[in-house]
């Protein structure tokens, strides 16, 4: 047996039959109740606006605008309910606007109140659907005693320009919500991965260095007591600790190259990715085409991509040669790194990859694996291209 899902974006009503079904006395309440439901909005919407019009000279003119358009996306709520209710027309639920709080004060808050499209596109549904609420009220009406057989196909051709005016009028923007819903989530992801970047970095300081500086202390201390008593054993103590510090400082070198390498920041990608080449337990070729250097921000991006990328190479792909390529095109800094190991990777698995991904993501970039089973993984990263400086 097929069963047919109807998706909420699929609100297309059934088709028009001759008898008034429950569909059609929807049809009809709609458009009964379009008439005071467009007085109401009609005029405290030319109230609101001939008010705060009035009074835009003065300090209280743009607060009390931006309340009204507040109201009238209240007022767009309540009409979208009513048709997806009577007309079964789903409309996605505009984006909430920020407070002042998250907004960055009351003037940032203000001036988007005061600018907001959807408040705005509210109100031109108030003005326009007064005229048409006294008609469609009218011909609804007259039409319960006079048009009887064939009132189910006026009010299905009435109900579909009401369905026009809420989509076209109270819809929110696809483009804008979605880059709003997206902003929202990248601005989460780099939350996170600064925070874990964080505590990667505090850890290794407690766990690395730290412990060894530690150990470092009480052995001088140690060979200090010992200096006078038994100078041999004070001199033994003291070449361990020598050892201990040249122990501590590599690991806090290799903690610096994991910030921000010095490499990177003075000679650029090519000979910080050949650096990072020399050190894989895989030969690898690294070709960097580059005409100048990018932003420090999408090169340091570049540069733990390709680094977190060839690691993975050494850990799991068991592969004889490798290579990294960078180039850029057009508005794009382009990475490619391939190996000719066992592949089978995935970001799916919520490894390193899905964190590269979230990261790239995070920027406007893009993170692209193609990795088939005993063919080698190649993986293909965008960054959007930002000119140093």
């Amino acid at each position: 047996m097929t069963m047919s899902i109807q998706g909420p974006e699929d609100d297309r009503p059934p088709p028009v039959r001759a008898a008034l079904g429950a569909v059609a006395w929807k049809e009809v309440a709609h458009l009964l109740t379009n008439l005071p439901a467009a007085l109401v909005g009609f005029v405290y919407t030319v109230f609101m606006v001939a008010t705060a019009g009035g009074l835009s000279v003065t300090v209280v003119g743009l607060p009390l605008l931006a309340t009204g358009l507040f109201v009238s996306r209240r007022l767009g709520r309540t009409e979208r309910a009513r048709a997806r209710v009577l007309l079964g027309v789903h409309v996605e639920e505009p984006t909430p606007l920020p407070g002042p709080r998250r907004a960055g004060g009351f003037f940032p808050w203000l001036w988007a109140a005061v600018k907001d499209p959807v408040a705005w596109r509210s109100v031109l549904y108030e003005l326009v659907r007064l005229p048409w609420g006294v008609l469609t009220f009218t011909v609804a009406l007259t039409g319960l005693f006079v048009l009887w057989p064939v009132l189910p196909y006026v009010t299905r051709a009435l109900t579909n320009v009401d369905r026009l005016l809420v989509r076209g009028l109270l819809s929110p923007s696809d483009e804008l919500e979605r880059r709003i819903a997206e902003l929202e989530s990248d601005r989460g992801v780099v939350v996170d991965t600064a925070a874990a970047d964080l505590r990667r970095i505090e850890r290794d300081l407690h766990d690395g260095a730290q412990a060894r500086l530690v150990a470092l202390a009480m052995g001088l201390g140690l060979a200090k007591e010992k200096l006078l008593e038994d100078p041999d054993a004070a001199a033994t103590m003291v070449d361990e600790a020598h050892g201990e510090v040249k122990l501590a400082l590599q690991e806090l070198r290799d903690l610096a190259r994991g910030i921000h390498p010095a490499v990177l920041t003075d000679r650029g990608l090519d000979a910080a990715l050949s650096s990072v080449a020399s050190r894989c337990t895989v030969p690898v070729k690294v070709h960097v085409d580059l005409p100048e250097r990018p932003a420090a921000a999408i090169e340091g991006i570049a540069y733990f991509t390709v680094s977190e990328l060839l690691q993975n190479i050494s850990k799991h792909s068991r592969a004889r040669t490798a290579s990294v390529d960078v180039w850029r095109s057009g508005g794009r800094l382009l990475l490619r790194v391939a190996d000719d190991g066992r592949g089978g990777a995935s970001p799916a698995g919520g490894t390193g990859l899905a964190g590269l991904t979230e990261r790239l993501g995070a920027v406007d970039g893009v993170f692209v694996v193609d990795s088939p089973q005993g063919r080698g993984t190649v993986v293909t990263a965008e960054l959007p291209w930002r000119a140093r400086g």
